[in-house]
């Protein structure tokens, strides 16, 4: 199967989030893929690490989730989305699930915030799976993904061959800005990448905003912990991979024991 990993920078407006995200459908699609991944909250954009959009808007996101699944069934590619949920108090960050007809699915909430974003945001409370064709994904977004390797083996354990992570890392001045992928002098982020595939014997996606000087960029780990293919730093497009779902034993996984 073959998957897309929306690499974009930025949006500079919500309505350009929109349009962004629906030129890396179509892109997605005429490259083969089945399947598209953005970045956290790309619509309308993440809140926070310098980036103030818009107050939360119900009826913009509304109408943005229908242009963007009316986009999905054009192309006949199914899409996570990165975005954000309106409710009382707090906008939530969450993933909106469409199908390649058009259906939403359903959403994944963020669970386990960063502190930085507990002024910001609001936390979900349940975890699901998705189905795309004859494969099943989960989806764990961010920080997560990063510190909360149970939130991985939690989709695992119930089937899931691919784990999606939708993040936002941009550059910060005076940090380490990597070359190479998973570089020694670089954070722990990309070698996290390596465990969370390696640890449950699954596919790991993750994709990040295009950002010059970002510590991180979108790649897709291989079940055994190794590098399949990943995005020139800072690069906005489109990453596409082909992945072999049989190779997702979730071996590991499964075979985890639980302690109290």
């Amino acid at each position: 199967m073959r998957i897309a990993l929306a690499n974009l920078r930025y949006p500079e407006s919500p309505e350009e989030s929109i349009r962004l995200a629906c030129d890396a459908i179509g892109e997605a699609s005429r490259a083969g893929a089945k399947l598209i991944c953005f970045p956290e909250c790309y619509v309308p954009g993440y809140r926070g690490l310098g980036y103030e959009p818009p107050p939360p808007d119900a009826e913009f996101l509304e109408r943005a989730w229908t242009e963007i699944a009316a986009a999905a069934a054009r192309a006949k590619i199914a899409v996570i989305l990165g975005t954000e949920r309106v409710g009382d108090g707090l906008p939530r960050p969450s993933a909106l699930v469409i199908d390649a007809d058009g259906t939403r699915l359903g959403f994944q909430d963020k669970v386990q915030l960063d502190p930085s974003e507990d002024a910001v945001y609001s936390a979900g409370s349940e975890r699901q799976l998705f189905p795309c064709g004859e494969m099943t994904f989960g989806i764990v977004i961010c920080h997560e993904g990063w510190r909360y390797p149970e939130t991985v083996r939690w989709a695992a354990r119930r089937g899931a061959q691919i784990v999606f992570h939708p993040h936002f890392h941009p550059g910060e001045e005076g940090s380490y800005a990597p070359s190479s992928f998973a570089d020694p002098a670089n954070s722990f982020h990309e070698k996290a990448m390596f465990c969370r595939a390696a640890e449950n014997t699954i596919w790991f996606a993750s994709v990040n905003y295009a950002s010059r000087g970002s510590g991180t960029t979108s790649a897709v780990v291989k079940p055994d912990g190794t590098l399949l293919v990943h995005q020139p730093y800072g690069e906005h497009g489109v990453l596409v991979a082909e992945i072999d779902v049989a190779a997702a034993t979730r071996l590991l996984a499964s075979r985890c024991r639980t302690y109290s």
